[in-house]
């Protein structure tokens, strides 16, 4: 077997390419595989700190946020779910393209100002977790905490196989999520941030939040890599 070492000259010695334009990477190369003038398309844009969603400037608390505050505190993306980096996270899920959770939690990381004492991840059903193989938040949510240098727990299990919720409306999204999670063990960080991959209502991530909140939990965060605006009602 390979060691690190012999893989790392391997690597220093074949080209390398940005993922997005596929030109030749200049060294040193960057963690996120991304050259620079690529790196416009992830540049941070205004939004909502609570919510994600884009604002016209920065800010606190947007409209909705005020009259519908979410259960969490502050919300960190990288970008909309838009290419190129939908892509990215469609490679990951159903691609296995293991190696693209690293380098979306590289771009996330530079988004966090203040990381949670524990990092988390929205779980699978054991049933779908077979079938697939892996949990993509799972991935990048243990990558996000290398970087940051915190721990990375699994706090919540799912009893209950649900609908993916893709496509569902808030109101279905919330009722299909009804009694499908629990905690996985005692909570003891009062500052913890759930990681998921792409967010929309926010239903998953906000039924996970009051878990955590009645168990004591004094602060959550949610660390997503795309956020994007719900569906209609």
């Amino acid at each position: 077997m390979l060691t690190q070492k012999v893989v790392k000259h391997i690597a220093d010695l074949l080209p390398m390419h940005c993922e997005v334009c596929h030109l030749a990477l200049t060294k040193p190369l960057p963690p996120s595989g991304i050259c620079d003038h690529c790196s416009r398309y992830f540049a941070p844009i205004p939004r909502c700190q609570r919510c994600g969603l884009p604002t016209p400037f920065d800010i606190a608390e947007c409209g909705e946020c005020l009259k519908h505050p979410p259960k969490w505190r502050r919300l960190y993306c990288v970008a909309d779910y838009q290419p190129p980096l939908a892509q990215y996270v469609h490679r990951l899920k159903y691609e296995r393209q293991f190696w693209q959770a690293s380098k979306l939690a590289v771009l996330l990381a530079q988004r966090i100002e203040k990381p949670a004492k524990v990092i988390t991840f929205v779980p699978l059903h054991w049933g779908r977790y077979l079938r697939r193989g892996f949990n993509q938040s799972e991935l990048i949510a243990r990558s996000l905490a290398r970087q940051l240098n915190v721990p990375c727990q699994s706090l919540f299990k799912r009893v209950r196989a649900t609908p993916q919720q893709q496509g569902l409306t808030k109101v279905e999204r919330k009722r299909n999520l009804d009694r499908a999670f629990l905690l996985n063990g005692e909570i003891v960080a009062d500052h913890i941030a759930i990681v998921d991959d792409v967010l929309t209502t926010g239903s998953t991530v906000q039924h996970l939040c009051e878990l955590l909140l009645e168990a004591g939990v004094k602060s959550v965060d949610i660390y997503c890599i795309c956020r994007t605006p719900e569906p209609a009602s």
